[in-house]
């Protein structure tokens, strides 16, 4: 027969404290995949976002790593999961800031790059164009603007299909740098998020010229 102290004892060990503010191993797994997850995002941000968190050197190199390994095989799985362990020992909110923020800046430059294909499009189009891009913006060179405007529109008569010889290029260019500066000056957020942005921006305006 069961004495009392034992049966105590046992009711006691299944009893579970609702005062208990111990994490629970489900909350536990849950809490590793957000963490992990959040590395992936780390890995997304440029190396000088990066360098700007202070972050501990063993996770940077656990990031630097990451990124060396290319395709998604194990190896990439396990050193996620690292990641995700050493995430455990620095304040997350720092990166989910900073994630948040390049996040930001990149859906800015690309309204902004589409402002710029959207002006580019209409002045090689359109004769009255001109003067509602000057009235839009600031400190126009309009000789050097009418000089490329009609360059590019020499450029598409030769290869309609193509619009990427060089006074195309030139033209996009000139515009970005008026509409960025005009972002710049109302506030607008305006990423640093890669040293190759102006590359990739100019790559990316030609596919949205080819769709028009």
């Amino acid at each position: 027969m069961r004495d009392l102290a034992t049966t105590d004892c046992l009711m006691y060990d299944d009893y579970e404290d609702p005062d208990d503010e111990r994490p629970s191993k489900s909350q536990l797994k849950r809490d590793m995949s957000a963490l992990q997850a959040l590395g992936v995002e780390l890995l997304s941000l440029p190396e000088k976002r990066i360098a700007a968190l202070n972050l501990p050197d063993r996770l940077v190199e656990a990031l630097t790593e990451a990124r060396r390994i290319k395709s998604a095989h194990e190896g990439k799985r396990r050193q996620l999961q690292l990641i995700g362990k050493l995430m455990r020992h620095v304040d997350p909110e720092p990166i989910r800031e900073a994630v948040a923020e390049f996040k930001l800046g990149r859906a800015q430059d690309s309204l902004q790059l589409h402002q710029a294909e959207r002006w580019r499009v209409r002045l090689v189009e359109e004769d009255a164009a001109l003067q509602a891009y000057i009235q839009a913006f600031e400190d126009v060179d309009v000789q050097q603007l009418r000089s490329l405007i009609r360059a590019a529109r020499k450029d598409r008569s030769q290869a309609p299909e193509q619009r990427n010889g060089r006074a195309w290029r030139e033209l996009f260019q000139l515009i970005k740098g008026h509409v960025l500066a005009d972002a710049q000056a109302n506030g607008q957020v305006v990423s640093d998020a890669d040293a190759d942005a102006d590359a990739d921006a100019d790559t990316d305006d030609h596919k949205d010229a080819d769709d028009e």
